[in-house]
C-alpha cells in the first residue's frame, strides 16, 4: 500500500530542488555596480542546443533523483503535464497581478494629476520647474543643505487620502539621512529649506516612487504629501574619518 507520508515528503523535497535552483540563480545575481559574473557554461546533452533546455534538463533530473522512493506510482507523463500546468497557472498569476498593478498605477496617476492641478492654484503653494509642490509653514533662518549633505527632520508622510504611511513623530524621534539616499522630491525639497524651517511638500509619483510604489503601505503612481521639518544639518564627525 502506498505511504502517503513518504510520497508527499518526496514530494516536498523535489519542489524544495526546484525553488533551490531557482533561488541560487537569483542569489548569485550580482549587484548593479559589480562587475559581469563569468559566463555559465553548462554541459552538452544530445539533442538539447539551448541554455534553457539544458537547464531544464538539469533540473528534471534532479526532480527524478528527489522522487526514486516513490517512482512505482508515478506516471512520467501525468507528472510533465501537472509541470506544465502548474507553470502556465504561475504565469498567468504573474500577469494578472501585473494587470492589477498597471490598472491602479493609471487610476491613481489620474487622480495625483487632477489634484496637482487644482493644488497649484491654492494661495502659498509654489510649484518647481520638476512639478514638486511646496508651502512654507515657518520659515527657518539656518543655512540650507545640498544634496551633499546629511539632515536631521522630523516628518509625517501621508497619501492624498490622508492615510499615514510613515511618521518620525509617531515614533517620537527624528530621523537622519543622506540627501543623496531618498526619493527625488525629498532632494529637491529639502534643499530649498533653511534650517529651523518646516515646509509642506506635494510629491508628483514620478519624483516620488513611480509605478512600482513601495510595499504594502505606498501604491503604485502615487502622489505623496510630507510635512518636514529641518531640524539640523549634520556634519562629519572629523574623529571618525579614517587615517591616511
Amino acid at each position: 500500500m502506498l505511504n502517503t507520508r513518504s510520497l508527499a515528503s518526496a514530494v516536498l523535497v523535489g519542489l524544495s530542488l526546484l525553488a533551490g535552483v531557482a533561488t541560487a540563480q537569483e542569489s548569485a545575481a550580482p549587484a548593479a555596480a559589480a562587475p559581469a559574473p563569468a559566463t555559465l557554461t553548462l554541459p552538452a546533452v544530445q539533442g538539447l542546443e539551448t541554455d534553457n533546455q539544458k537547464i531544464s534538463y538539469m533540473i528534471g533530473l534532479q526532480m527524478a533523483n528527489s522522487l526514486q522512493q516513490v517512482k512505482a506510482y508515478i506516471d512520467p507523463a501525468t507528472l510533465a503535464k501537472a509541470v506544465q500546468a502548474g507553470l502556465a497557472v504561475g504565469q498567468f498569476m504573474q500577469q494578472r497581478e501585473m494587470a492589477r498593478i498597471a490598472e491602479e498605477g493609471a487610476k491613481n496617476q489620474a487622480a495625483g494629476d487632477k489634484f496637482l492641478a487644482e493644488n497649484r492654484t491654492r494661495p502659498g503653494v509654489r510649484v518647481t520647474e520638476s512639478g514638486l509642490q511646496y508651502q512654507v509653514v515657518r520659515a527657518g533662518s539656518g543655512p540650507k543643505p545640498t544634496a551633499a549633505d546629511t539632515v536631521k527632520v522630523h516628518y509625517r508622510g501621508t497619501l492624498l487620502d490622508g492615510k499615514e504611511f510613515d511618521s518620525s513623530y509617531a515614533r517620537n524621534e527624528p530621523a537622519t539621512f543622506p540627501l543623496a539616499g531618498v526619493i527625488p522630491g525629498w532632494t529637491e525639497g529639502v534643499q530649498l529649506m533653511p534650517v529651523g524651517s518646516k515646509y509642506v511638500f506635494w510629491i508628483p509619483a514620478a519624483l516620488a516612487y513611480g509605478p512600482n510604489g513601495a510595499g504594502q503601505d505606498i501604491p503604485p503612481n502615487a502622489t505623496l504629501k510630507f510635512e518636514v521639518e529641518l531640524l539640523e544639518i549634520v556634519k562629519a564627525d572629523p574623529a571618525a574619518a579614517p587615517t591616511q
